[in-house]
């Protein structure tokens, strides 16, 4: 866990588990040859001895005006799923959360960047044979593009995850669509970053003077910020995809941001600088 605050919000990282891949999992260009070309500030945070990624599946509990927010909720307990390494998991993500103080009913707000499956598990738990939202006084948020993406889809990879970990939440109405000028609080906002899901958020935090954004999964790793161009495995639409991660970039670039990476690996907070006609990501 590592903890931050931004003028007066609060942010604590809470991890469900950390992995090394093979990087072309995520990014066809991402061989152990090609990122070792930036060993320099990759290793040893980013990438291991042998040239794999090094990531990171955790959710950011962000407090802000007395509104305890969660965003993203990791893979989940329990949860059928055919991705290698995700399939019915048990995890003490829970106690991991009591950890810092949070139990369960203490969170106001779940806040889903997108809805890929290691984004939405924990929005639901087993209980009795039957999925149960996890946060029982919370609002859950959703982007309306995004549901009309995938309550439609059929293929099972974008599918389960909205039959076990969205509907439940649905069906017990404790679910909000909203669209990317939602404000959370005055501190805490919705920023629209699209191409990775059609509706994909980014979370923007901004608090005495201080300034920070939580990607989501525009990236997945620091790696992009040099090569916002290559290609991504799991983006819905790769061409709008590219367009938002150099945007990003661009935006926040040799800013006093602090950009929290979803998937980076710790302490998975950091700024993103100019290098050349591109960017890297440096730690604090």
């Amino acid at each position: 866990m590592n903890q931050w605050k931004i003028g007066d919000v609060k942010i604590s990282r809470v991890i469900e588990s950390e992995v090394s891949w093979d990087g072309t999992m995520i990014l066809p260009d991402g061989t152990p040859e090609n990122l070792m070309k930036d060993r320099d500030w990759l290793y040893p945070t980013f990438i291991d001895e042998t040239g794999k990624i090094r990531l990171s599946i955790h959710a950011l509990v962000v407090e802000s005006r007395g509104q305890r927010v969660i965003v993203d909720t990791c893979v989940g307990n329990d949860k059928v799923r055919s991705m290698e390494g995700f399939n019915q998991l048990h995890l003490p993500f829970l106690d991991s959360l009591k950890k810092i103080g949070c139990e369960r009913d203490s969170i106001d707000h779940v806040v889903c960047t997108h809805l890929h499956l290691d984004h939405v598990g924990w929005n639901t738990m087993l209980k009795d044979g039957k999925w149960t939202p996890t946060f029982p006084k919370a609002k859950y948020l959703v982007g309306g593009t995004e549901w009309d993406f995938f309550s439609r889809a059929e293929d099972p990879f974008l599918k389960d995850p909205v039959e076990d970990s969205v509907r439940p939440v649905m069906a017990e109405g404790m679910l909000t669509f909203v669209d990317d000028k939602h404000k959370i609080t005055d501190e805490v906002w919705l920023e629209s970053t699209p191409g990775h899901t059609p509706g994909h958020f980014s979370v923007r935090i901004s608090s005495a003077g201080q300034d920070a954004v939580i990607t989501g999964d525009l990236m997945h790793h620091p790696i992009q910020c040099r090569f916002p161009e290559w290609d991504d495995n799991f983006d819905v639409d790769g061409k709008l995809a590219k367009q938002t991660r150099r945007a990003f970039c661009e935006r926040y670039a040799d800013s006093n941001v602090l950009v929290f990476g979803t998937h980076f690996a710790a302490p998975s907070a950091g700024k993103i600088v100019r290098y050349g006609d591109s960017f890297r990501f440096i730690l604090p």
